[in-house]
């Protein structure tokens, strides 16, 4: 049985490896590393309770990954 170490990001929605991430600033929800890099570090309901706009600088949403092999 192979384990999955995914985690979808509460920013951008991408699913992302778990220990690649950090935690909202507000919430602690998973926020993936390329929205950090991108300097994104409040997930997509914590800026909608503060009344932010959506950042333009998202990452585009990436196809599901294949479950693993059987």
């Amino acid at each position: 049985m192979a384990e999955r170490d995914m985690m979808l990001c509460r920013s951008c929605g991408n699913e992302e490896r778990a220990s690649e991430g950090y935690p909202c600033d507000e919430c602690g929800t998973f926020i993936c590393l390329i929205c950090e890099f991108r300097g994104i570090t409040v997930c997509k309901t914590c800026r909608a309770k503060q009344g932010v706009p959506e950042p333009a600088n998202l990452p585009p949403l990436a196809p599901p990954l294949a479950p693993p092999p059987a």
